[in-house]
């Protein structure tokens, strides 16, 4: 069970309502049957429902208590006696969301904090929450139902949509940020980007006058930094997910539904499609454009296009297939035992 001095379980629901709320087929003797809570599969109990998504669980799945377990059609015939099933084709997407109704997002407690400051050019919507500490500057919009967390700073003109969120020290200017946007603790977004006319008489600033705009239902991990456009915009599609620790360049653009992953950097100018996935310590070098449904492995570095549903892996990134092939080569070089002459010391 979750800690209840940080989470808030809003159960019991009825087992009937779990199915319903994922479109998953009950297999129970009672649907009427209320579930308390979630719990992994090694310490689930009778009143809690746990979830099979990966066949290396299996003997875990067979030896588990818990008296309710979301499953795949092909793996339910090995639930134990007297275990209650939620099947559907998608478990872990089905146990996101019933997680999700046991411990939904905290809600915005509507008010401004004594203790922060508010431009009075500034729209704070009735129903936000605007923590101590906080500062929101001249002409800035805060939509309904948005939380704003201790410390953070909101800049002059910077607008953000309903029901979305701040996290504590994270900075916010030139942005203009759609519904159910969270930006989580320490992030920097709509500084300057890094563009500069360099030459020998020194390094010439050059002025970054566009914006970043992020789209609807967006999350951007802590202390990830975004750079506004040098003329263009920076673009966050919607749907995006960012993890923490990730830079993100000047111009650069994400499709709807990106996946990036911790410890990236793109640099300026890149376009990445629709749904493209980066694995943990990418590089992406600048001017590049990535396909809709590309995937990049870890540590990959990006130097080329790359066409649209192909995956890459390597430094320089080649296709994955491509770069195994390499791999199992040279590991058959180092392997063949030495053939030429012998010498003499």
């Amino acid at each position: 069970m979750a800690d209840s001095r940080f989470f808030r379980n809003e159960g019991p629901f009825s087992l009937k309502s779990l199915a319903e709320a994922v479109g998953a087929e009950a297999r129970a003797a009672d649907d009427a049957r209320m579930i308390a809570d979630v719990a992994p599969l090694s310490t689930a109990g009778a009143d809690q429902i746990s979830f099979l998504d990966n066949r290396n669980y299996i003997k875990q799945f067979q030896a588990s208590a818990a008296g309710a377990c979301i499953v795949h059609p092909d793996l339910a015939a090995l639930a134990p006696a007297g275990m209650d099933l939620l099947v559907t084709p998608e478990p872990y997407r089905a146990y996101a969301a019933i997680a999700a109704l046991f411990y939904p997002r905290a809600a915005a407690v509507p008010g401004i904090h004594p203790r922060a400051v508010v431009d009075e050019t500034a729209v704070v919507d009735p129903t936000a929450q605007v923590d101590a500490g906080a500062v929101i500057g001249a002409l800035a919009e805060i939509g309904a139902g948005t939380i704003i967390g201790p410390n953070a700073v909101i800049g002059e003109g910077v607008v953000i949509g309903p029901a979305g969120s701040v996290g504590a020290n994270a900075s916010l200017s030139h942005t203009i940020a759609g519904a159910k946007v969270h930006i989580y603790p320490g992030c920097r977004i709509g500084q300057d980007g890094f563009g500069f006319a360099m030459g020998p008489k020194g390094h010439l600033k050059v002025p970054q006058l566009g914006r970043v705009l992020i789209g609807d239902d967006v999350e951007i991990g802590a202390n990830t930094t975004i750079d506004r456009g040098a003329g263009p915009d920076t673009v966050i599609g919607s749907g995006c997910r960012i993890d923490n620790l990730v830079q993100i360049g000047h111009n650069v653009e994400l499709g709807m539904g990106c996946v990036v992953v911790s410890q990236v950097g793109i640099s300026g100018s890149t376009k990445l499609g629709r749904f493209v996935v980066l694995g943990g310590q990418t590089g992406v070098a600048g001017h590049l454009s990535l396909g809709d449904g590309v995937q990049v492995a870890a540590q990959s570095g990006i130097m080329r296009d790359i066409d649209p549903g192909t995956t890459v892996m390597g430094y320089p990134a080649k296709p994955i297939k491509e770069f195994w092939r390499e791999v199992a080569a040279v590991g058959k070089l180092a392997a063949r035992k030495p053939t030429g002459p012998k010498t003499q010391d």
